[in-house]
């Protein structure tokens, strides 16, 4: 009985964290550290915090968002990373925040 209980227990867990690993929802919390995805981003975006994407995470994440000559790459003081970039023919200022949205300005 102690080992079916201890299987059940193990089990439980097991598929607890499976399970809480497969969440996609983005959360439009500001303080909520969810990654945005090309369909959905954070409303309230860019949010401030601290960035862990590279300079060159940056620019490619950029890149891939349908921006083109990413140019003068810096971080800023509130951990967003700011660009120049050319997209649909015009010259804009970018932001990619540490949750991965993307926002022309």
């Amino acid at each position: 009985m102690k080992k079916f209980i201890a299987a059940a227990v193990v089990g439980f867990i097991a598929a607890s964290s499976a399970w809480a690993q497969t969440a996609t929802t983005p959360s439009a919390d500001p303080e909520t550290p969810a990654v945005a995805t090309p369909e959905e981003q954070n409303p309230t975006a860019p949010v401030a915090g601290a960035n862990s994407f590279t300079e060159d995470q940056a620019k490619s994440r950029i890149e891939e968002a349908g921006y083109t000559d990413v140019t003068g790459l810096k971080l800023d003081d509130k951990g967003i990373w700011q660009a120049t970039a050319m997209k649909d023919s015009k010259s804009v200022t970018v932001g990619l925040d540490y949750q991965g949205n993307i926002v022309a300005q």
